[in-house]
């Protein structure tokens, strides 16, 4: 009878050592789990909380132009939004010499005022560009010229005429008031912007243009040293164009 019983121990025996496996795999995987938490935490602590590294001087832009500097100005109006006729005197209806950058005062301060003959094209809807370039003082504008130096001069187009929706008058009856029998109630027509032009759908819209009878420059003063990816957006089209701009005032008058 002794056998049987041999048996039925080893029988127990190994079945007490199945559960024993079955739990240091448990431990094992629950410590790998615990390691790639630590990886995963220490991974991110490091992205945010690590000093950031210093920026190489070479990577930083800044303002190409110093404090006081003399700079010349021209500005031609054309009906073609591309512009390089640098030789069309006609053209140039403004030209500045010796400006002082960044210095504030009334040597920094030029206004002009001017009457403007429109073209055939023009009073039909046409367009019409200021085109404005800054250089440092005796350096061309002109791209072809031999002596242009691209870091010594920059400009900026900008719309003279702007188009819009033409104006409706509202030819409601008017209910109260003092108004007559049949009267037609018509307010100061408005003119629609694009929003309004594009949210009531009233059949087509006629655009007309409209004339803009001042134009002001003005010169950012910033010389801060920024790094690519970290100019200000208000002033980021400025800087990276070299467009780094005071005070100019043109009135034009229509004639």
């Amino acid at each position: 009878m002794s056998p049987p019983a041999a048996a039925a121990v080893a029988a127990a025996g190994g079945g007490g050592g199945q559960p024993q496996r079955q739990q240091q795999q448990g431990g094992f995987g629950q410590s790998i789990t615990g390691i790639i938490r630590i990886a995963v935490f220490w991974y991110f602590a490091s992205k945010f909380f690590s000093p950031k590294k210093p920026v190489d001087p070479s990577n930083l832009i800044s303002n190409l132009f110093q404090k006081g500097e003399l700079l010349d100005m021209w500005l031609y109006l054309s009906e073609h939004q591309r512009f390089n006729d640098f030789g069309n005197e006609a053209s140039l209806v403004w030209h500045e010499t010796n400006i002082p950058y960044a210095t504030w005062g009334p040597e920094s301060t030029r206004t002009l005022s001017l009457d403007y003959h429109p073209s055939d094209t023009l009073k039909n809807n046409g367009s019409l560009y200021a085109h404005v370039f800054f250089a440092r003082s005796g350096y061309p504008p002109d791209p072809n010229d031999p002596e242009y130096q691209p870091q010594a001069a920059f400009g900026r187009t900008h719309p003279v005429v702007k188009y819009l929706p033409k104006s409706r008058s509202d030819k409601r009856k008017s209910l109260l008031g003092n108004s007559k029998d049949g009267e037609v109630f018509e307010p100061e027509p408005q003119v629609a912007d694009d929003t309004e032009a594009d949210s009531k759908d009233e059949g087509p819209v006629e655009w007309i243009s409209y004339w803009k009878p001042n134009i002001t420059i003005n010169l950012v003063e910033d010389f801060t040293r920024y790094a690519h990816n970290a100019v200000p957006p208000n002033i980021a089209p400025c800087i990276l164009q070299f467009f780094t701009l005071f005070s100019f005032h043109i009135s034009i008058t229509v004639v």
